[in-house]
Order: C-alpha cells, then sequence, then structure tokens
C-alpha cells in the first residue's frame, strides 16, 4: 500500500486522496524539466492534470514562475490545494479545478507541462478516480497536444511524461499540430531492461527542428541508483546530499 504522503527537501506531498501517487518517474520528469529550464526566464506556466501538485512543486523550487495547475477530479484538486498551501512556494501557484477542454482563457504561456493520463481505449478500472488518472477518457493525447500549440507562446516550451509505447503517436502529433521536437529522453529502470516512458521536450520554436534522442537509467547493476539519477533529483530526495 502507498504512503499517504511523500516528503521531499522542501515541500511534501500528501496523496490519500488521489489516485494518481508519487512514483519514480514522475519525480525524475519533474526534476528534469527543472534541470532544462534552468537559468531561462519563464513567466507562466501551466500545469496540465496537476494530480497532487508534484510538477507544479518541483518546478517552484527552482523557478520564480507564476504556475497555474489544472485539475478535474475533485478529491485531487483539493490536495493539490492543500500541498500547495502548505509549501513555500504557495503565491506562485494556483489551482484550477477544471477540465482543461472547458478552460478558456486569453492568456498564453511561456511552458506547459503535463503527466497525462496514460492509456486510451484499454480495459478501465472500476474506480472514477483510478480511470481518470490513468485512462486518457477524460482527455485524449491529441486534444492535449492541440490545447499545447493554442495555449503556448510562439517561443514556449513543453514537455510531456508517456508510456514509451506511445513514441511514435505522440511524434507524429506533435508534428501535425506545427509543434518541434528538441528532445526525447527515454526512461528505464536499469541498463537491461527496455525503456518504460518517454519525455518529450518541444517547442514552437521551428529552429530546434534537430531532435536529440537521450536515456536515463534510474539504477544500476548493483541495483543501486545511478549517478546521473541522484543528480537531477539531489535537490528534492531526503535521502541524498
Amino acid at each position: 500500500m502507498p504512503n499517504t504522503y511523500f516528503r521531499f527537501k522542501k515541500f511534501t506531498i500528501q496523496q490519500s486522496q488521489t489516485a494518481m501517487k508519487v512514483t519514480t518517474d514522475s519525480c525524475l520528469f519533474g526534476a528534469f524539466i527543472a534541470h532544462e529550464m534552468s537559468g531561462i526566464k519563464i513567466n507562466h506556466c501551466l500545469d496540465i492534470g496537476t494530480g497532487t501538485g508534484l510538477l507544479s512543486l518541483m518546478l517552484a523550487q527552482k523557478n520564480n514562475c507564476q504556475i497555474k495547475a489544472i485539475e478535474i477530479e475533485e478529491a485531487a484538486a483539493k490536495q493539490a490545494t492543500e500541498n500547495f498551501q502548505h509549501s513555500p512556494f504557495h503565491q506562485n501557484i494556483q489551482l484550477i479545478h477544471s477540465d482543461v477542454k472547458k478552460y478558456h482563457s486569453t492568456e498564453i504561456f511561456d511552458l506547459i507541462i503535463s503527466n497525462p493520463p496514460f492509456y486510451e481505449n484499454e480495459l478501465q478500472a472500476p474506480d472514477v478516480k483510478k480511470n481518470i488518472a490513468h485512462h486518457g477518457t477524460q482527455l485524449k493525447l491529441s486534444e492535449l497536444i492541440s490545447i499545447i500549440q493554442n495555449q503556448l507562446t510562439e517561443t514556449g516550451n513543453f514537455f510531456l511524461l508517456l508510456p514509451f509505447q506511445r513514441l511514435e503517436e505522440a511524434k507524429s502529433l506533435i508534428v501535425e499540430n506545427n509543434l518541434s521536437i528538441h528532445k526525447i529522453v527515454l526512461l528505464k529502470s536499469s541498463s537491461s531492461h527496455p525503456a518504460i516512458r518517454c519525455i518529450f521536450y518541444g517547442t514552437k520554436n521551428k529552429q530546434k527542428q534537430l531532435i536529440h534522442i537521450e536515456e536515463i537509467i534510474i539504477k544500476n547493476k548493483e541495483n543501486k541508483y545511478t549517478t546521473e539519477f541522484i543528480t537531477y533529483l539531489k535537490d528534492y530526495y531526503l535521502a541524498f546530499e
């Protein structure tokens, strides 16, 4: 049974009421975003499907931008609000309890981040919260990428975390929506395991058409965290100095 909370160095994620728990890959994703955006001026960020608020908080720890975090599921939205309010970064994050497809705003964003529902067209769990968290019935990938295209500034950046098996589908949808992929990062549990997740780092900037393919390996042959993983998470995980 997962813990009802996950404590980081500068904030705590309460997750008892949400189906989408803190995971290693979501933590790595948040740290990767913060690392890639280090030193880049960001005014406004949109976090689509914030869940517990993890990504928003990880970014807020490293970047003084204003973040709007959207969550459709009521219990998750309430818990994310509490996580924000009890963090040192609460003034920089606004929770919006809404369906992003119905969220009409004239505001555009320098940065859009999302760890969306993973699966479409698969058997669903009877738990409504789990369906929303893990299945793309509320927001399909094609809809998400269209929203990114509409809400992103001309020089803005976006980050997506997806299952590896959706890599080619996502690449096609991104190109169809006139967005550019700057980098694809494959996440592996170990060097002997296949990729489990892929991170897309993209932009509207057509000068960044060259796609860099990289990989991050989480654990080494001794089943210990790799130096690269520790470097990304050292400012967040209590276990890392």
